[in-house]
């Protein structure tokens, strides 16, 4: 019974250990000691003339005209992007699917930001993703290897050697393994995809952070928001170019269906992820109050809730190709929310001057 019981302990020490080792930074490790790690790719933006823009066109329009138009209301990809930079671009690519589907960022809207960083002087661009479907399998359906090749950047897969473990310090997202590509970068450019997504209701900006961690990551959706909250507060990106092309409306956010999808002919981009999500979830038609991670993010001073403050531009580009530039306004007394559902949902926006 002695010698029974000894070895169902070192069993069970065996199993407990190898268990630690195997969810190395997950839920069942103590909080680990020293500073909390976080990197900022933002400390560098020389300012620009808004930081918050709207670029919307119609079926016609080409995306790389539109994220060309943001960028450039922004005051440009050299407002952020400095000679012999190594930039990584952070789209989704988590889900085998293809463009149609808009489970992953539209391949246009990726190939356009690598254009216009190594335009801008960057030394060399990578685009990556930690994807949640087989890796060679969603990078070549997505359209996203091809493109993204094809206007120069170096395409990485990543691999469990491609990830270390980081102190996040945060509330549920203690010490966790991270995807080394992207914390080594010079600047990182946030390219998500807006779509629905059924546990947080709304995913881009700063939910698309989830790729850059290895490990089970399907364990933090037990607190989803706080979790999306820690990563944000860990990556702050230099910039964010959100993709709403094509948006996926409902059962995201793997979808499958191209009948969940809208076309909806929008790029935004900001300097501010908190503000971007806040506007960019009345795509799906959400709120943000509903989204509890921008709350938590606007919290701790990851940016603002409140993008009508970021001196804000739309920019159109009509049918004839001309192009319209306006300063976004809400009116004392507006719902910024209903403002914003109208931008993205009216024919005719009624709210600018």
């Amino acid at each position: 019974m002695i010698r029974g019981g000894k070895s169902l302990a070192v069993l069970g020490a065996a199993g407990l250990t190898a268990k630690l080792a195997f969810d190395r930074g997950g839920w069942d490790l103590g909080a680990s000691t020293g500073v909390r790690e976080v990197r900022d790719y933002h400390r560098s933006d020389r300012g620009g003339p808004s930081d918050f823009v709207v670029a919307r066109g119609t079926a016609t329009t080409a995306p790389t005209l539109l994220v060309e138009q943001a960028l450039a209301a922004l005051g440009g990809m050299g407002r952020f992007i400095s000679r012999g930079d190594i930039v990584v671009v952070k789209p989704n690519i988590g889900w085998d699917r293809t463009p149609l589907q808009a489970a992953n960022t539209n391949p246009d809207v990726v190939a356009a930001v690598v254009r216009m960083a190594l335009d801008s002087g960057a030394r060399k661009v990578i685009v990556t993703d930690a994807s949640c479907n087989d890796p060679g399998r969603c990078f070549q359906r997505s359209g996203i290897w091809a493109k993204a090749h094809r206007a120069g950047a170096e395409v990485v897969l990543p691999a469990e050697h491609k990830f270390r473990s980081m102190r996040l310090g945060g509330e549920v997202l203690d010490e966790w393994p991270v995807y080394r590509t992207l914390i080594e970068a010079d600047k990182v450019i946030n390219c998500p995809v807006a779509k629905h997504h059924n546990l947080a209701k709304y995913t881009a900006a700063m939910k698309n952070w989830y790729g850059t961690l290895g490990g089970r990551r399907n364990r933090l959706h037990q607190s989803i928001d706080v979790s999306i909250a820690d990563l944000a507060t860990f990556m702050r990106p230099t910039v964010t170019v959100v993709d709403g092309i094509r948006v996926m409306m409902r059962n995201g956010p793997q979808g499958g269906n191209i009948d969940d999808t809208q076309r909806m002919n929008t790029v935004l981009a900001s300097i501010d992820q908190v503000a971007v999500d806040a506007f960019g979830c009345t795509l799906i038609g959400q709120r943000p109050e509903n989204l509890p991670y921008l709350r938590m993010g606007q919290e701790r001073h990851l940016g603002t809730m409140q993008w009508q403050t970021l001196r804000p531009r739309e920019v159109a580009v009509l049918d004839d190709g001309s192009v319209e530039r306006r300063a976004l306004w809400v009116p004392e007394g507006e719902d910024p929310a209903a403002v914003a559902f109208a931008l993205n949902h009216a024919r005719r926006p009624q709210v600018i001057a």
